[in-house]
């Protein structure tokens, strides 16, 4: 970062998505640092990062793209300290969340890198796949850039807080989609009676016309 500024910020930071294992949450408070000591401004670490996510992102996108399900997962397997149990849990993911799945998973470690691989297998539409990991990765980024700005020299203390807000931001999925399947099943409840409603009333109004006659 100190030799190329923030495009060494943007490098690195992509790396993320095409190696799993490098940190961001290690390597974001990092450029925070750098800021703080004047290599670049915080906005300038801010958008760097940001745009090295989303590079990052879109090559891993067109990867999957390009070369679908069955050789991306083989290729997966080759990877070191990744497992392809990994990608299948990404999939699962984004198949039951979709667009929701990609914007919560750039503030989780792993399926932050993999979420981007069935995005692309399944053709997801490209620029909402790019908004959606800006909006994410620019949130997950400003937390721990803006923290190692703040802490400056003690900036590495960050990665040890990381692992309780992944759990806050799976504690908020969790809830959320729950929150969606309820509403589903009361609304299908609801769409039952409804219908029953609307059986039983012609044969009520019948009843008088028939004593009549």
């Amino acid at each position: 970062m100190e030799s190329l500024g923030g495009v060494g910020a943007a490098l690195i930071v992509g790396l993320d998505n095409l190696f799993p294992p490098i940190p961001s949450e290690l390597v974001l408070p990092l450029a925070g640092f750098s800021a703080s000591r004047g290599v670049f401004s915080l906005p300038e670490a801010l958008f760097w990062t940001t745009l090295g996510s989303v590079v990052g992102a879109m090559i891993v996108y067109w990867a999957g793209a390009l070369l679908g399900r069955e050789r991306t997962r083989s290729l997966v397997a080759y990877l070191p300290l990744v497992k392809v149990q990994d990608f299948d849990r990404c999939e699962e993911w984004f198949a039951k969340h979709g667009t929701k799945a990609v914007f919560l998973g750039r503030m989780v470690p792993l399926f932050r890198s993999f979420i981007s691989l069935p995005a692309g297998v399944e053709r997801m539409s490209f620029w909402k796949f790019t908004l959606l990991t800006t909006a994410g990765s620019f949130i997950w980024n400003t937390i721990f850039v803006t923290a190692g700005f703040l802490l400056g020299e003690n900036w590495h203390r960050v990665e040890g807080y990381a692992g309780v807000f992944q759990k806050v931001v799976i504690a908020g999925v969790v809830i959320g989609v729950g929150y969606f399947v309820w509403q589903r099943l009361r609304s299908r409840r609801n769409g039952t009676t409804d219908a029953d409603a609307t059986v039983v009333m012609p044969i009520v109004r019948d009843r008088p016309r028939s004593h009549r006659r």
